[in-house]
């Protein structure tokens, strides 16, 4: 497939486009290493309120749903690291946020809004996608359509 083709861009249904890059704590990331996993991948950043405002949510879902193997994978979109670092430390953020200076994760997921989340099942297929912050109800039933 041509990169940067439609053919290769996010779908429901579809496999989840790469992400590999080096996150907030620079450590080398590749979404790869997730596969056998539920994942939930949020793009965000920390002057976004909604992003803001979902925190504590992927917090307690990362918590309640451990023992399925859930991760969530953050992609850092529209600011600057050292004020997600920041966040994330003052937050209690656990989870890997990749850095996407050439917005080439961006491209691939076709973000049009902050935050906006994937649910990708354990096969590495997305099966929905929320566009805008997640409430307990969305995530709820979203998870549903990954979790085991």
């Amino acid at each position: 497939m041509r990169q940067g083709s439609t053919d290769d861009r996010v779908a429901v249904g579809r496999p989840a486009p790469p992400i590999a890059g080096t996150t907030l704590d620079d450590s080398a990331f590749d979404l790869a290493a997730y596969a056998g996993r539920p994942v939930l991948v949020n793009f965000w950043g920390p002057s976004c309120v909604p992003c803001r405002d979902e925190f504590p949510l992927l917090l307690a879902k990362l918590s309640e749903y451990a023992a399925d193997g859930f991760a969530v994978v953050g992609v850092l979109t529209d600011d600057p690291p050292e004020p997600a670092r920041q966040f994330v430390t003052a937050f209690g953020g656990t989870w890997p946020t990749v850095e996407d200076p050439a917005r080439s994760i961006r491209a691939a997921y076709r973000i049009a809004a902050r935050p906006q989340s994937y649910f990708i099942d354990r096969q590495g297929i997305v099966r929905s996608i929320q566009v805008g912050g997640l409430t307990d109800a969305d995530f709820e039933r979203q998870y549903a359509g990954i979790a085991p």
